[in-house]
């Protein structure tokens, strides 16, 4: 998975036809519990262009997002959210999966 390097990458990426951002930190247990299944998952979705985004590093981008609990995803079509998965518990494959069905296309 690509890790987002600047906000100026970020504005680009959130205008592609459709981008998935997790966002996620080195020291979260949840985050690295689901690491494993990310290769699968971004092979499954080949539509998305999969973006992790350090927590501790965009803490700004995070706020202005609404992002307070991690691991989380939010997915952008054409520059526009699509859908966001966020909350600080646990996330399962299943449940990353259903949430990808569910956006609309």
């Amino acid at each position: 998975m690509e890790k987002l390097q600047s906000m100026e990458q970020f504005d680009k990426l959130k205008n592609e036809e459709r981008t998935m951002f997790m966002f996620s930190a080195d020291w979260c247990p949840d985050c690295r519990v689901i690491e494993p299944l990310l290769p699968g998952i971004e092979a499954d979705y080949p539509e998305y262009s999969f973006i992790l985004v350090d927590r501790d590093e965009f803490i700004d981008l995070c706020g202005d997002l609404d992002i307070f609990g991690i691991p989380s995803f939010i997915a952008f079509h054409s520059g526009v959210e699509a859908g966001r998965f966020v909350s600080k518990d646990r996330k399962s494959q299943t449940e990353i999966e259903e949430f990808i069905n569910s956006l609309s296309a």
